[in-house]
């Protein structure tokens, strides 16, 4: 009877050991669980690298109850970042390298500190830092950091304990790296920013200084245009005189000196005006001022005045232009100075003994001038450049290395003023076709008159 009794008693014991140790078998399962779901929650939801390494370091002390735990993590800029737990030490660059080299050597996942028997200068490493267990993290082959466990605030670590933390070594290790990938991308960005912004003070600095000097040298053109023009106005009315006879008998040679030095001076004062104009154009002071004018007058003028110059070039001008007057409201000067410089440039740039024709025709709502040559043209790479400012094309520096650019830059602007187009054709060593049309704002009728 006795025996029943005590083999009934022990029965009752296993059952109730068993009991609990289940009950605490599943406690510890939960709490696992727990933390596990916490840390990930921390890993899938924290981007920024200090917060989620101080967030897994809590979470992992409150587990294991380390007295502290930290992280060292190497950044894609090669520079690092150390957080955890408060009060936990901050290790160095140069130790985590040689702590680096011990698990790249030995090709261990964890370790703790107690157990480095042979590995005098790791153990003694890590205790200097109060280090019992080190968890490197690996992406691929490669160790991006450390997390570092202090001693246990009391007894010594399980299995248990440690089991926890390596259990979620992988994952710790990929939202580390890419936090830490996250925040160098930030830093980088913050860094062009800053360098945009400073170069952009910098270039807005530079830019009103420019515009300081460019209007300066605005100045300067026009009271330099307008000081020339006097001068020269006097020396073309005093070679005009003796080119008259109105110093005395001038012999035929004085007389071909006399007209170059003519032709010279309204060459000067046209280009006086040309960069005038270019400096009213800067300021804004460039303006249209239409009144009725007779353009088939002004063309037989501007003709005449370079008949001399053609003459001493062997080269032949000829006019064709309407019988009766063509009225139009234009700015005389200008639309002057445009027709010029297309019979000028076709002078400068043909051939000897060829002819250089202008003509003038009347459409019912636009009248057209054109000024074709027998020159060396315009190359056809480069003629969609031709009208921009100080543009000049190859074959034409190599001719004539004293010309400015700036005339067919002027005859865009004047002609887009009065609300016509340039018209232009060329061929390389053939030849080339300036000219522009103007419109109508009456019927033809109007001419007649």
């Amino acid at each position: 009877m006795s025996g029943v009794l005590i083999l009934t008693v022990v029965n009752l014991f296993l059952v109730v050991g068993s009991a609990f140790y289940l009950s605490w078998a599943v406690k510890r399962r939960r709490k696992q669980a727990d933390f596990h779901v916490r840390l990930i929650t921390i890993l899938t939801s924290t981007v920024a690298i200090r917060e989620l390494l101080e967030r897994v370091s809590f979470e992992v002390q409150n587990v294991s109850s380390a007295s502290q735990v930290f992280f060292f993590v190497y950044k894609p800029d090669g520079h690092y970042v150390s957080s955890g737990t408060k009060g936990h030490l901050r290790p160095t660059m140069s130790d985590c390298r040689i702590l680096e080299s011990y698990f790249y050597r030995t090709g261990k996942t964890s370790v703790r500190t107690r157990n480095l028997h042979d590995e005098a200068e790791t153990r003694r490493l890590l205790k200097s830092y109060r280090v019992d267990f080190t968890l490197p993290l690996i992406r691929g082959d490669q160790i991006i950091g450390f997390l570092f466990l202090g001693p246990r605030s009391k007894g010594a670590y399980s299995s248990y304990d440690i089991g926890m933390v390596f259990d979620i070594k992988h994952e710790l290790a990929i939202a580390v790296q890419n936090a830490a990938t996250l925040e160098a991308v930030k830093e980088l960005n913050a860094s062009l920013q800053q360098r945009i912004d400073s170069a952009t003070d910098e270039l807005r600095v530079s830019n009103d200084q420019l515009r300081g000097l460019d209007a300066a040298k605005d100045e300067f053109v026009s009271m330099a245009s307008h000081q020339l023009r006097t001068p020269l106005t006097s020396v073309k009315g005093y070679i005009s005189m003796m080119l008259e006879g109105d110093a005395g008998r001038v012999t035929k040679l004085q007389k071909q000196f006399l007209r170059e030095a003519l032709t010279s001076s309204e060459r000067m004062v046209h280009l006086i005006n040309d960069f005038l104009n270019v400096s009213r154009v800067q300021t804004g002071r460039f303006l249209i001022e239409p009144h009725q004018a007779n353009l088939s007058k002004i063309v037989k003028q501007e003709v005449k005045a370079l008949e001399t110059t053609a003459e001493a070039r062997d080269m032949r001008l000829q006019l064709e232009v309407p019988p009766k007057a063509v009225n139009i409201d234009i700015d005389e000067g200008k639309i002057r100075q445009v027709i010029m410089n297309f019979i000028d440039n076709a002078l400068f740039y043909s051939k000897p003994d060829t002819d250089i024709r202008v003509t003038l025709r009347v459409f019912p709502h636009e009248v057209k001038l054109e000024v074709t040559d027998h020159g060396i043209g315009v190359p056809h790479n480069q003629q969609s450049q031709l009208f921009r400012k100080f543009f000049r094309a190859d074959n034409a520096r190599m001719q004539r290395p004293d010309g400015t650019g700036v005339g067919l830059y002027l005859a865009k602007m004047v002609i887009d003023g009065h609300g016509g187009r340039l018209l232009f054709s060329s061929k390389e060593n053939v030849g080339s076709t300036f000219g522009f049309t103007l419109p109508l704002k009456h019927s033809n009728d109007s001419n007649d008159k």
